[in-house]
């Protein structure tokens, strides 16, 4: 069968949208970092319904960090793409163009200097997940001892991490009498801008401190809050989708209908008007606390539940009710913590959020989401559990799915069969556990260390012994049972 791709677009079935400008005459005034499945499902559609509506300044030069996997998936599509939006048995498919180059830059760290260094280069958008910032999640500090951080602090000429690129780009800009361009942080990060900032400004005073003092003045790192539920695709999209549409699409997104994003009004240079789905503000933290600890934390407690249980899907996971009423508990425990804008209606998004979860079209994997756990926990499930404890509260639904990512480090769930434990932090936590002979030992190994607790919750006696009892209670009778132990309270 014919790929995708400028050639084909003909080709389509009629019901297939299509972009509405002449890709041919579009400017390159993005550049994204860490092309993966979000960013063609998000940031991507933004700035193609821009220049759907006339504004041909926002194309984007897209770049891996590591894999040619997303390149050589798109290349021979020129860029092109599906986005497949499903909604029961609704499916709308949409061809999205706004991408016209990727770069892998493992192969190629000049071509992407090249590119954040262009003049047409306004804005710069990162999906480089949490691990890509390469800062200690506990204190925010660079961390030294990376190895693909270590070459950046050593030399620029060939950058191994994303702030390392920005580092440089931002450098041969200054060089070259240009502005700096508008970094936004897409990641699921507690206040990201500041973060990226943090990295950015980090490394360029260890090289050049002058450079990050132009960076610091002119610069701009606004906050953001992302907020679409992107499973994973596999080869059985790829082929209804072929099937439907005509042609083969190895590129493809699936997603479901909601799309929010929520930006510090904070642009150092030009920005488009983003239009609908589009929440510029001054004051991000409380969507982007509201949107971890609810959406975030809840599916981190159902990955790990989940899939200790043996259930592979989330829409699975909550046909159980005992599971479903656990997402409720944690919602109440980490709704105290928030401080909702007016404009959110934290009940009505409780009950969105079930109902996008329940979505069976999406087939979202729990393996996929229990990614990466040392990294999320901090924002999603440690901090309501910290900010309750400073308040005399108890955190049993919350501790409950802590207690399920420590089960989840054996690398079996309940029914024996094996996961691998894809995480960066995987081999440090395994060696802190591996001296350990029971739950208590477990517990006492992770709260103690420097790793991923933090320290204001490394002597609370009433977080230690709920995570305990709930471990215990996870390796001796597994997650169903802690479950329905959880609904009788």
């Amino acid at each position: 069968m014919n790929r995708l791709s400028s050639a084909t677009l003909d080709r389509l079935s009629d019901d297939v949208l299509r972009p509405a400008y002449d890709r041919a005459t579009v400017k390159r005034g993005v550049v994204h970092l860490g092309i993966g499945a979000f960013h063609r499902a998000h940031q991507a559609v933004f700035f193609d319904d821009v220049m759907n509506r006339g504004d041909l300044r926002w194309g984007i030069i897209a770049a891996s960090l590591r894999s040619p996997a997303v390149r050589d998936q798109m290349a021979p599509q020129d860029g092109l793409y599906t986005l497949v939006v499903r909604d029961g048995s609704a499916e709308q498919a949409r061809i999205v163009g706004a991408v016209q180059d990727v770069i892998v830059a493992p192969e190629a760290p000049r071509d992407l200097l090249a590119a954040l260094a262009r003049p047409d280069t306004h804005i710069v958008t990162l999906t480089v997940t949490e691990k890509g910032y390469k800062l200690d999640p506990a204190t925010g500090a660079l961390l030294d001892d990376d190895p693909q951080l270590a070459t950046d602090l050593a030399s620029l000429d060939a950058p191994q991490t994303a702030p390392g690129y920005l580092v440089a780009a931002l450098a041969m800009r200054r060089a070259a009498g240009l502005s700096p361009f508008t970094a936004i942080s897409c990641d699921n990060l507690p206040h990201n801008g500041a973060r990226l900032r943090d990295a950015v400004l980090g490394l360029a005073r260890r090289h050049d401190p002058a450079l990050a003092e132009w960076i610091a003045a002119r610069g701009a790192f606004p906050q953001t809050m992302v907020d679409r539920i992107v499973p994973a695709t596999i080869d059985g999209d790829i082929a209804a989708l072929a099937a439907r549409i005509g042609v083969e699409d190895r590129a493809m997104v699936k997603t479901e209908p909601f799309l929010q994003w929520v930006i510090e009004d904070d642009f150092c240079g030009p920005r488009p008007d983003f239009g609908p789905g589009v929440q510029l503000t001054t004051n991000v933290a409380p969507w982007e606390e509201a949107k971890l600890r609810l959406l975030n934390g809840a599916h981190s407690g159902i990955a790990y539940l989940g899939g200790l249980a043996g259930i592979d899907h989330v829409h699975e996971v909550l046909g159980v009710p005992e599971a479903r009423a656990f997402v409720e508990a944690l919602w109440d425990e980490s709704e105290t913590t928030l401080s909702p804008p007016p404009e959110l209606d934290v009940a009505a998004y409780r009950r969105d959020l079930m109902a996008r979860f329940g979505n069976p079209t999406l087939q979202h994997r729990t393996r996929q989401i229990a990614m990466d756990g040392s990294q999320k926990l901090p924002q999603r499930l440690l901090a309501p559990i910290a900010a309750r404890r400073a308040a005399g509260q108890g955190v049993g639904a919350l501790s409950l799915a802590v207690a399920g990512w420590i089960r989840w480090q054996a690398g079996r769930d309940d029914q024996g069969r094996a996961h691998m434990i894809d995480d960066p932090l995987g081999p440090s936590i395994a060696a802190l556990l591996a001296p350990a002979t029971n739950a208590a030992e477990r517990v006492e190994a992770i709260v103690g260390s420097d790793l991923v607790v933090p320290r204001a919750l490394r002597d609370d006696a009433v977080f230690r012994d709920a995570l305990r009892r709930w471990l215990d209670l996870l390796e001796t009778e597994g997650a169903r049972a802690a479950l329905r132990c959880l609904a009788r309270r």
